[in-house]
């Protein structure tokens, strides 16, 4: 990430360049654990509602916007971040297919929540889940310690390492 840039790794925006805030409060997930994501749950995307909960610059909601997502809501309540996520909506023209909010609005198909590795904030992602439809996916980034709670409901279906970063995808039957 050079300049507070990231890239759309892939759909219909891939190769684009989008906007970070310029902030010390968000993380960017890296390219490579947003398309391991992607590549596991590409065919799931499609026609779905879908939350990028804590969104920081919106790549990942963007990116499955980019995949085919029916609506994405962004999640997050840093100004800095929510000026960024409004500024990439408009340069990709796909700001008519997402909303910007404090807290979840609805039933979600798929949940990304990539919360701050110094504050996971576990307990707002338990609350998440109470939005995500059965047949519905959640997806966890988290730091390595503390590790996340068993969360009711939920199977853990994938769990993989990558530098820092902790990915867990479960699904909610």
């Amino acid at each position: 990430m050079a300049n507070n840039k990231l890239r759309i790794v892939s759909g219909m925006y891939g190769g684009q360049y989008i906007e970070a805030p310029k902030t010390s409060a968000t993380h960017p997930m890296g390219e490579r654990e947003r398309m391991a994501i992607f590549n596991r749950l590409r065919d799931e995307i499609p026609g779905r509602r879908i939350l990028d909960a804590f969104a920081g610059s919106g790549a990942i909601g963007i990116e499955a916007l980019s995949l085919g997502a029916a609506h994405v809501d962004f999640m997050e309540i840093h100004p800095k971040a929510i000026k960024a996520i409004k500024k990439n909506l408009i340069k990709l023209q796909c700001a008519d297919k997402a909303g910007i909010m404090r807290a979840p609005d609805g039933e979600y198909g798929i949940i990304f929540a990539d919360p701050p590795y110094d504050n996971p904030q576990y307990d707002i992602v338990s609350v998440l889940i109470s939005h995500l439809v059965p047949g519905g996916y959640l997806v966890l980034s988290h730091p390595g310690h503390p590790e996340p709670p068993t969360f009711n409901y939920l199977e853990l279906i994938s769990d993989k390492k990558y530098a820092a970063a902790h990915i867990k995808i479960y699904y909610k039957k």
